[in-house]
């Protein structure tokens, strides 16, 4: 990913071509949804994803569980860990009119 996806990225000029919302579900139904709505998105040849999480939370993610901010704390391990994970060129933070804090962009690499 180049600097000139970053800028765009950061000044929400990126409409993501489809949006996940897992705010408001339990960890498993948040990743069960996060794992099939990758799915559609590489099967799509889409090239961004916004993900609404809710907001973060202080604490440290093991200490969690199913308390506010637990998809928040453990989404990038779920990616990184999924067979997703080598399509992912990058994750930011989204943008305040796609959620801000609350959500990330999941910017997958061009298929080839």
């Amino acid at each position: 990913m180049d600097s000139h996806w970053d800028r765009r990225l950061k000044a929400g000029e990126i409409a993501p071509e489809l949006t996940l919302d897992l705010h408001g579900h339990g960890l498993d139904a948040a990743y069960n949804r996060l794992m099939d709505g990758m799915a559609q998105a590489r099967g799509m040849d889409a090239r961004s994803v916004l993900v609404v999480t809710g907001k973060p939370r202080s604490g440290e993610a093991a200490d969690r569980g199913e308390r506010r901010g637990a998809i928040r704390a453990k989404i990038l391990d779920w990616l990184a860990a999924s067979e997703h994970g080598g399509a992912i060129a990058a994750v930011r933070n989204a943008h305040r009119r796609h959620g801000g804090d609350g959500a990330l962009y999941i910017v997958l690499k061009r298929s080839r």
